[in-house]
């Protein structure tokens, strides 16, 4: 059964798309630990991260380093959080936030009711970090 991850690929569910490749993409939460908190999710619809071929991992944690540069740019944050949890929605995807201490490890102090000046504002700065970090072919306009 397609999750709401595959929805939001297929462009039946609006996201805010920070990267796109033939076989990952990165779309905003929308319930963001940290402004900027972005998950990076295989078009491929996989449930447990353990299951997914190792190639496409290894995709998918490489465009979340680069995503992980960028949100450290974009929110000057020291550190970029990341996280596999899964149990919210049943397709791989893996959480990348700007950290600024532990406590934004924990996914349950997320903001349910981000403003959407807030996430198109945060959207903005990552799509321009990722441009200025060498990645702009993958940033969809």
């Amino acid at each position: 059964m397609p999750s709401v991850f595959s929805a939001i690929i297929a462009g039946d569910i609006p996201g805010r798309f920070v990267w796109e490749d033939e076989d990952v993409v990165a779309f905003l939460t929308i319930a963001p630990i940290t402004q900027g908190h972005t998950l990076v999710v295989p078009r491929q619809e996989v449930d447990h991260w353990q299951d997914v071929d190792g190639e496409l991992f290894d995709k998918c944690t490489g465009v979340s380093r680069e995503i992980a540069r960028a949100v450290r740019k974009a929110f000057d944050a020291p550190r970029a959080g990341f996280l596999i949890a899964g149990l919210e929605v049943p397709h791989l995807h893996m959480h990348v936030f700007p950290a600024y201490s532990m406590g934004d490890f924990d996914i349950s102090n997320a903001d349910p009711n981000p403003s959407p000046e807030s996430m198109d504002e945060a959207a903005g700065k990552i799509k321009s970090a990722l441009r200025d970090l060498g990645n702009g072919k993958f940033v969809p306009s």
